[in-house]
């Protein structure tokens, strides 16, 4: 069975540029499939071009590693299916989205995702939140709805799709908490890809588009290997540093997604992503911060105990 690793040692600066590399990787990933979309290649197909790409390599390199048994042989079989289900329900939402929004907007309610989370750790992991962690949550949905701004004439359906995406991403993370020490990386991966390329399969094949230009074969190619150096990176950056000193840094990730939107789609961002897109970060830093300083505070209770 695939042992959970333990951190090799604290090498903050280390792990800060992996989780930045990764979440690069992760913005060229929404790149390449809008941009496969915008050229004919149908949502569902591209969905399962990523994971099928990263299901090759996570055989081709993590298998012999750990070896195909372990790799497959799981603590909670069940836990992990139903975290692949939910990663796949939300690339699903999140490139049917991109298709018709642009990516500074879906990137932007994604950075929901630590509020829904925080939100979704009452009745699922049966932790306690305090009420400036709730203020916190229902300022940031304030920040969506300033992005969204439903009932104009700037609203368009597809931002539903992005919500959903978020509620899908955020089980998945409650899923990977409660996979934290139980499985491996190669495991999990192994059924994030699997789980995934399969469930597909009946879906991707019904009207099957290959690519007609050299400029769409590249990220036909690519996406899956940027998903699964993406994730890599970001699992490994957690063995050289702490999570609490590697989450803000995924609000890198709008920076990414707001150049890509600007300089590959002619996309840039309107005033409304200037307002909002700030108080959801600031509602999901803070959030952060106060998570921080609750667990240092239960620490210092338990020394004093001591």
């Amino acid at each position: 069975m695939a042992a959970a690793v333990k951190p090799i040692e604290d090498r903050r600066l280390l792990g800060i540029g992996l989780v930045l590399f990764g979440y690069l990787t992760f913005a060229i990933i929404d790149s390449c499939a809008k941009w496969m979309m915008q050229r004919g290649i149908p949502p569902m197909e591209v969905v399962f071009i990523r994971y099928f790409g990263q299901f090759v390599l996570v055989l081709a390199l993590l298998g012999p590693q750990t070896g195909p048994v372990a790799m497959v042989r799981s603590r909670r079989i069940w836990l992990e299916i139903v975290r692949a289900l939910c990663l796949l329900g939300s690339t699903i939402a999140n490139f049917i989205a991109i298709t018709y929004i642009p990516l500074t907007v879906t990137g932007s309610i994604n950075f929901t995702t630590p509020l829904v989370v925080c939100a979704l750790s009452v009745p699922l992991l049966g932790e306690h939140v305090g009420w400036r962690r709730w203020l916190a949550i229902l300022v940031g949905f304030a920040g969506v709805l300033i992005i969204v701004r439903p009932g104009t004439a700037e609203f368009h359906p597809a931002m539903l799709l992005s919500v959903l995406c978020v509620l899908f991403t955020s089980t998945y993370f409650i899923l990977t908490r409660k996979l934290a020490g139980v499985d491996g990386s190669a495991t999990q991966q192994f059924y994030a890809a699997g789980v995934s390329t399969l469930c597909l399969v009946p879906f991707a094949f019904g009207g099957w588009v290959w690519p007609s230009s050299l400029e769409t074969w590249i990220p036909f190619i690519a996406i899956g290997t940027f998903a699964m150096i993406g994730h890599q990176a970001v699992t490994v950056a957690h063995r050289f540093a702490p999570a609490s000193v590697l989450a803000p840094f995924n609000y890198m990730l709008i920076v990414y997604l707001t150049a890509s939107s600007w300089l590959v789609f002619n996309q840039p961002p309107d005033a409304s992503i200037f307002i909002g897109a700030p108080i959801v970060i600031a509602s999901g830093l803070y959030i952060w911060l106060r998570e921080r300083q609750l667990a240092r505070s239960v620490v210092t209770d338990l020394v004093g105990r001591d």
